[in-house]
């Protein structure tokens, strides 16, 4: 029988790897919306003001089980977590807050107005509210990823009367760990708006190869997916320096070394095994691992036996989960070339492979993503707050059977709820984008005389 941490920790996991889905796409399609609403503005091309309505109602239904499931994590850290809520509270709690009083309430405080307002307040002031709303989306990132960074490497705080008590908020809030933290997941999710986007627009394009609306996003999601795909390969090696830095035990468990070595090999594929400390079946690159972390041919990494076994991450899950990421890393990177390709060749609006390659990345960057979190959190394992409190310590008194019955409701409610959320965002998604146009609102332009001089201005990014 499974063991109250062992359940609490499969709760907060299941909720929080549904409840990362929607803010990593929320966060890349609200800055999509705003380039598009400026686009709008600036070119006075109705087509623009099309994939803005086409956007925006999937936008606001993402953003609102986002909210929904991020609500209920919250009541766990009471419920299921209170020895590591009363431990880190200093911290972590004013982290949250400011998360709330700065990020959600931007949000929360333009998002009706964005929505609903186009026709009552008028587009430069609508606008506004959805620069808002996209700055609000950035804030939230940073404020969460603060708050999970420090419990990744602890900075600016003492120990007082066995609680965690914050020194300095500089040093807190800009954790070691932080900065690359944050920048590898604001481009992943600006990635993974890029993939969604591109997928819907090559899915109206082989339907359609003259779709207007279609080619624009199409265009636009893949000059992202070339940009940002080397960027995010680049940025993940920057966080991966910094976590052997930090965290060794969690890169030896990346890496599948159990011996320190120096000259270690990048070990491609293999088992993983805990019992026997070795990695089985093992397909190796000689010297190439040492090469990729240390810059140095015969440089020194440090294996999982130099940890003591109590100390070490469970390697098998961290092994494949960061392989997982990194290989759809490299795919949306080959991605973006491949994009580029069929520009150069104009060809990017008629090539049906292409199309179907963008089609079937569609969902992988929240694949990605969850596999990077499963990285980062797995990998940090023992330790619920990285060499101050073990998960073990801080788990709630709580019986097993209440916490197994409250993770039987989740899968239940989530499976019903988000899953015809998320059938009622595909539907939305294979409509026409052309369709969302609303005459009414062209005439504010109009009335303001802004009226477009181009029946078709060039597509964005051509």
């Amino acid at each position: 029988m499974l063991d109250a941490e062992l359940l609490a920790r499969i709760q907060f996991a299941f909720t929080v790897s549904f409840h990362i889905i929607f803010p990593s796409f929320t966060i890349g399609l609200a800055s999509f919306l705003f380039v598009l609403e400026a686009l709008w503005l600036r070119t006075k091309d109705e087509t623009y003001l099309s994939l803005y309505k086409f956007w925006m109602k999937i936008f606001a239904l993402a953003f609102g089980m986002g909210v929904v499931s991020g609500i209920v994590m919250s009541y766990q850290f009471g419920t299921n977590w209170g020895p590591f809520s009363e431990f880190t509270g200093g911290v972590i709690g004013p982290l949250l807050a400011y998360e709330v009083l700065s990020a959600f309430f931007l949000e929360a405080g333009f998002l009706g107005i964005m929505l609903f307002g186009l026709n009552r307040v008028g587009p430069k002031l609508h606008f506004t509210a959805t620069t808002m709303v996209a700055v609000g989306t950035l804030f939230s990132a940073f404020w969460i990823l603060s708050a999970n960074s420090w419990m990744q490497t602890p900075d600016g705080y003492v120990i007082e009367n066995g609680r965690a008590v914050v020194s300095s908020w500089i040093d807190a809030i800009f954790n070691p760990s932080f900065p690359y933290r944050l920048v590898h997941m604001v481009l992943a999710a600006y990635l993974t708006t890029a993939l969604v986007v591109g997928a819907v627009g090559a899915w109206h394009l082989m339907r359609d190869r003259e779709n207007r609306a279609a080619k624009i996003m199409f265009s636009m999601a893949m000059w992202m997916a070339a940009i940002l795909g080397p960027i995010q390969i680049f940025a993940g090696d920057l966080h991966g320096l910094n976590t052997l830095e930090h965290q060794p035990a969690k890169v030896a468990a990346m890496e599948g070394h159990f011996e320190t070595r120096e000259g270690a090999p990048l070990i491609l594929f293999g088992m993983p095994d805990m019992e026997q400390e070795e990695t089985k079946y093992a397909l190796e690159i000689p010297k190439l691992g040492s090469m990729i972390l240390t810059h140095e041919w015969d440089g020194k990494i440090t294996g999982l036996k130099d940890f003591a076994p109590e100390d070490r991450p469970n390697a098998p899950i961290v092994f494949w989960t960061f392989r997982i990421m990194v290989g759809l890393g490299v795919l949306i990177a080959l991605l973006g070339i491949a994009s580029v390709i069929a520009r150069l060749r104009k060809k990017l609006y008629s090539c049906g492979y292409l199309h179907r390659f963008a089609l079937l990345m569609g969902p992988s960057g929240f694949i990605a993503i969850l596999a990077g979190w499963f990285t980062t959190e797995v990998g940090r394992q023992p330790w619920v707050v990285y060499g101050l409190m073990r998960t073990s310590e801080a788990g709630s008194p709580v019986a097993p059977t209440a916490i197994a019955g409250s993770l039987i409701a989740f899968v239940v409610v989530y499976a019903i709820v988000f899953g015809v959320g998320t059938a009622y965002i595909l539907r939305a998604m294979v409509k026409d984008p052309r369709s969302a146009h609303i005459p009414e609102e062209t005439e504010i332009l109009r009335a303001g005389g802004r009226q477009s001089t181009a029946a078709h201005p060039p597509v964005a990014g051509e």
